[in-house]
């Protein structure tokens, strides 16, 4: 499956969005090893701190059903870039993925920036940080 292949996903999973409060609606299409794909959206809440983002969506729904060798993401919204994830998401993307994933944003012009886990959180805060509180 190409980029564009997979962005088209994630712009068909962002309609289903639930977003009465900000109207942004996202979409996040999850591409694994397996050739399985995963898709998510945005779900608001009006206590806005447990309102979760489509790619956080598409990642549970992949590790609940123990699916763990992702392969990449594409992220779809209605923006003038293409769309970055939040801090967040950086955050939970950078705990599954490789260093190497390829990670694709997009917006609905049919734009699209590729770039992977390294380059959208390098630096990140990661389990081998924590090792030496362990011992």
């Amino acid at each position: 499956m190409d980029q564009y292949d997979l962005v088209n996903q994630a712009k068909a999973a962002r309609e289903k969005a639930y977003t009465p409060y900000s109207k942004f609606k996202v979409g996040a299409a999850l591409l694994m090893k397996s050739g399985k794909i995963y898709l998510g959206c945005n779900i608001e809440n009006a206590a806005y701190p447990v309102t979760t983002c489509a790619e956080r969506t598409a990642i549970f729904k992949a590790i609940s059903e123990g699916e763990y060798d992702f392969d990449q993401l594409a992220v779809v919204a209605d923006s003038e870039r293409p769309v970055p994830p939040c801090g967040s998401c950086r955050q939970v993307l950078s705990e599954f993925f490789a260093k190497d994933t390829l990670i694709h944003t997009s917006n609905l012009s049919n734009q699209i920036k590729t770039i992977t886990m390294e380059e959208l959180l390098p630096f990140s805060f990661a389990a081998d940080d924590m090792e030496k509180g362990q011992n």
